[in-house]
């Protein structure tokens, strides 16, 4: 399998091993989409990470092969497969980190983004979205998630010129969350992971839900959907186990639910 999950010590991983480069095809997506779906489906799962097998490469993007072999009806199906897969994390009550360890162009940072979190590695590595010099445009999302992550002005500059970054930009512009040591990046990403895993899980689901739904929305309706998933959290385990351990100046207990 070139994609695969699994779970460890209540973390999800999901692991990206297509060598060389962890370019992907119609059947990398599916299997991608598998893996999220296995995710979602985990319940002993607090969080999720999604890495790469590879020290050289997150992801180079698409199989440009396969593209060119390819029919544009069999593309726009590789496309449509990905939007969907990529779509359905947002939609998981799970926070999502994408831990960056090594180049990540195209489809590669696209995975990423669909992350609720991108955590890098320093090093001497590039990131960016080239399709434009392919004469194609980031069919992956990256056109929707890079400008609602960094703004519109700098993602629009990122994909027109083609140009690749490297780590440290990609902090900077607030393309990564976090930058560690490349040593320290799976111990520390599995840290926040942890913590959010130990925490009120229902509660970090609902935030991360509320989010996306409101994102881009009136604050009307935004605030409507706060109103629909805060309802239910005020009659949960989890609530009265925080204003408890609040009232009795302790820490709240949440993994004996």
């Amino acid at each position: 399998m070139t994609v695969h999950y699994e779970n460890d010590g209540g973390i999800g991983y999901i692991t990206l091993d297509n060598p060389p480069a962890n370019s992907y095809d119609y059947s990398f997506m599916e299997e991608l989409g598998e893996a999220v779906e296995s995710a979602a489906n985990d319940s002993e799962a607090g969080a999720v990470i999604l890495r790469s097998a590879s020290e050289k490469f997150f992801s180079a993007g698409a199989d440009i092969k396969a593209f060119a072999a390819n029919s544009s009806a069999d593309n726009m199906k590789m496309i449509e497969l990905a939007h969907k897969n990529l779509a359905h994390i947002a939609e998981i009550p799970k926070v999502f980190i994408a831990q960056v360890n090594a180049t990540a162009l195209g489809g590669g940072l696209e995975m990423a983004l669909a992350c609720d979190l991108i955590f890098g590695a320093e090093g001497q590595y590039y990131v960016g979205l080239p399709e434009a010099t392919l004469g194609l445009l980031p069919g992956n999302g990256g056109t929707q998630r890079l400008p609602r992550k960094i703004g519109m002005s700098k993602a629009l500059d990122l994909m027109v010129t083609g140009r690749r970054i490297g780590p440290m930009d990609a902090l900077r512009l607030n393309i990564f969350d976090y930058l560690f040591p490349a040593e320290e990046l799976p111990e520390r990403t599995r840290e926040y992971a942890e913590a959010l895993a130990n925490g009120a899980s229902g509660a970090i689901g609902a935030i991360k839900l509320s989010v996306n739904r409101g994102a881009g929305e009136p604050l009307n309706v935004g605030l409507e959907r706060e109103r629909e998933l805060i309802a239910p959290l005020f009659d949960g385990a989890e609530a009265e186990e925080g204003i408890t351990a609040f009232s009795e100046k302790r820490r709240p207990d949440y993994n004996n639910l």
